[in-house]
């Protein structure tokens, strides 16, 4: 049975709105939904229809890597969040989130021309880390320019990545832009995703982001231990060590 999850609706004040917005997921067929709580340094300073998974997300929206160091000054050991993802400004950005930034998702705009090209070595990088692109079409429902920023700019995705490591989200505020899983997977297609990747993105690629996620709390938990070795234990070591009383044969 194919899971559909919609990781990206945005998080509101009004809990009722956001309530209707997670019990319409529900009914369209999602059984995941995460709410994304967007911090944006560019500016100035349940379902009743079926059983629905509700996860936390950050999305930084940054133009500089040190504003994603001020986010990890904050939080030190663990951000307290389920998806971690960063949408780039700038290429230098986007290169440093391909290929060191401890995150899950790169997103990817569509409501204005992208400020940089995407190239194959950093996309690569995140595809050998298990990072995922997201595309978004809540802005492409109802406006004709943001359509063809949302489709232009993912199929300069597309061009590069040949439809890996992709996922599409709605980015929605109002219940109104949901869209069921099944009509997103013919949306992909727009993208240049082909039939069996436009499911993918809606589906098992999720699941992947959600694990990556998982993985990535787990693993900043972990604390490794070594033991310092001195040079004569380094000289005998792998020689055969001779029996002392206490030793006895067979």
């Amino acid at each position: 049975m194919v899971c559909f999850a919609d990781l990206n609706i945005i998080n509101i004040n009004d809990k009722k709105r956001l309530q209707t917005i997670i019990e319409t997921a529900a009914h369209l067929g999602y059984s995941t939904v995460a709410i994304n709580h967007v911090l944006d340094f560019q500016q100035k300073e349940q379902g009743k229809s079926k059983p629905i998974k509700i996860m936390t997300r950050l999305t930084l929206i940054a133009s500089d890597v040190s504003h994603y160091n001020q986010l990890r000054t904050a939080y030190p050991q663990n951000l307290p969040y389920d998806i971690i993802a960063v949408e780039p400004k700038t290429e230098k950005l986007f290169h440093v989130a391909c290929m060191t930034l401890d995150i899950d998702l790169i997103c990817i705009q569509g409501t204005s021309k992208l400020p940089f090209r995407i190239t194959r070595p950093p996309v690569n990088g995140a595809i050998a880390r298990g990072i995922y692109f997201e595309l978004t079409y809540f802005p492409a429902i109802n406006d004709f320019t943001l359509r063809r920023y949302t489709i232009s700019n993912g199929i300069c995705l597309m061009n590069v990545c040949k439809g890996k490591n992709v996922i599409v989200s709605s980015a929605t505020e109002e219940f109104l832009g949901l869209r069921g899983p099944y009509d997103i997977s013919n949306f992909g297609i727009l993208f240049g995703l082909s039939e069996e990747d436009a499911k993918a993105a809606v589906s098992t690629n999720c699941r992947a982001v959600v694990l990556h996620g998982a993985t990535r709390k787990t693993a900043l938990g972990v604390i490794h231990t070594t033991r310092n070795v001195t040079a004569s234990e380094g000289k005998d070591e792998g020689r055969p060590r001779k029996k002392t009383k206490t030793e006895h044969n067979g």
